[in-house]
């Protein structure tokens, strides 16, 4: 006779894997990098409205030019030397993270059309077999009602992808919670 496997759920190990000092990318922005700096705070929730305490987040973003860090990206914008685009936060027991860069530019669409500033999002959490993606747009940005991207996305979920401008202190912030599903769950994409 068979004996079944116990179910178990995958991770948590990015602490000592990819959240090692030398991995972590929460200040992407050096002293001589161009553009308007930025913090950008969140907490990331699950289904039951909890904090997620071991969570890894990626972004990647192109500079305030609007030109990304990739030999993909042959656009006439220029590049900043100074500013790769990448960084890694892992979330604290609260579930918060943060990341300190600059606010992208518009990046280009296709030849006629341009996408608002926005900054892609990957999270992995335990649980997941897959990573999830979805973008984090500003909300203070008019581009954003012609963004050919946000606007494939439904209308009432569209909220769910807009960043809350906070003057108070002297960076600028902006707050970008992620809740991984349930009532007010982010809008993910599948690529």
């Amino acid at each position: 006779m068979l004996t079944l496997t116990a179910a178990q759920t995958v991770g948590p190990f990015f602490a000592p894997t990819l959240l090692r000092e030398d991995c972590r990318r929460n200040i992407l922005a050096g002293p001589q990098t161009s553009g308007e700096r930025i913090r950008i705070e969140g907490i990331v929730l699950d289904g039951d409205n909890l904090p997620v305490p071991d969570a890894l987040i990626e972004i990647w973003q192109a500079n305030a030019h609007g030109r990304y860090n990739h030999p993909a990206d042959q656009g006439p914008a220029p590049l900043d030397p100074s500013f790769s685009g990448f960084g890694r936060s892992g979330t604290a027991e609260d579930g918060s993270y943060w990341f300190e860069t600059v606010k992208p530019g518009p990046v280009t669409f296709d030849e006629s059309r341009l996408q608002a500033p926005h900054i892609c999002v990957t999270v992995f959490a335990r649980g997941l077999l897959n990573h999830l993606v979805t973008r984090l747009y500003f909300e203070d940005e008019a581009a954003n009602s012609s963004d050919p991207i946000l606007l494939c996305v439904p209308e009432q979920r569209r909220p769910t992808l807009l960043a809350r401008r906070d003057m108070s202190g002297d960076l600028v912030r902006y707050r970008f919670d992620i809740i991984l599903q349930g009532t007010n769950e982010t809008a993910f994409f599948t690529v």
